[in-house]
């Protein structure tokens, strides 16, 4: 297991990212392995992964600046 801020975490299986969509805009999610989260670049969202799971809930997700997203 991987080590991350708050302790031990299992990674995301990957094949669930192709079922998975934003829940604000159903649009796709790019994957960040190293902040373990789930990217929504049209919603400007960042959903946590909490022990492989994805939190998709817009209230757990913080939003993503003009650098995160290469503006």
């Amino acid at each position: 297991m991987t080590r991350c801020k708050r302790g031990y975490h299992r990674p995301m299986d990957t094949r669930l990212l192709e079922l998975l969509v934003c829940p604000v805009t159903k649009g796709p999610l790019d994957y960040d392995r190293e902040k373990q989260e789930l990217l929504s670049r049209s919603a400007r969202l960042a959903y946590p992964i909490r022990d492989g799971i994805p939190v998709l809930l817009e209230n757990e997700a913080r939003t993503l600046s003009d650098e995160e997203l290469g503006l």
